[in-house]
């Protein structure tokens, strides 16, 4: 019996040091962004709800579907972190125009603040861990 060749391209040390290089660096933004939302009095939840809202492509809304594939979560869990952004004066909720059974989430003028602050620092904060990313590991291997 002949045993079937492995089909899985070989990596070398620089793969897998450009691999644990870039996970680092996704790290440490993360918790980077995790910590400038808490020093504003959002969780990182309610951050990350807001960019889903406002980073909706050619519409200054998003439904509670849109929030969930955004923030990978399910409905039901979308629609408590909503009330409470509510709650909270971050967002507010319309009826669709075009689809009544639809609920519109929009930010409030709090809401854009808070999320402008944090999306600058996280950009610059983006910018400056440019030396740490080694986009070659990405490169299709021949």
């Amino acid at each position: 019996m002949q045993r079937k060749s492995n089909t899985v391209p070989e990596l070398s040390k620089s793969d897998f040091e450009s691999l644990a290089s870039f996970r680092r660096a996704l790290r440490q933004f993360l918790r980077f962004s995790e910590e400038g939302s808490r020093a504003v009095g959002l969780t990182p939840q309610q951050h990350q709800l807001l960019l889903g809202i406002k980073g909706q492509p050619g519409q200054d809304f998003a439904n509670l579907r849109q929030i969930a594939d955004f923030l990978q979560l399910k409905h039901q869990t979308v629609v408590g972190l909503v009330d409470r952004c509510e709650a909270a004066g971050l967002v507010s909720r319309k009826p669709s125009l075009i689809d009544r059974r639809r609920v519109e989430v929009y930010l409030t003028p709090r809401g854009e603040e808070l999320l402008s602050m944090l999306s600058i620092r996280n950009m610059d904060e983006l910018r400056a861990m440019r030396k740490f990313l080694k986009p070659s590991f990405l490169d299709a291997k021949s």
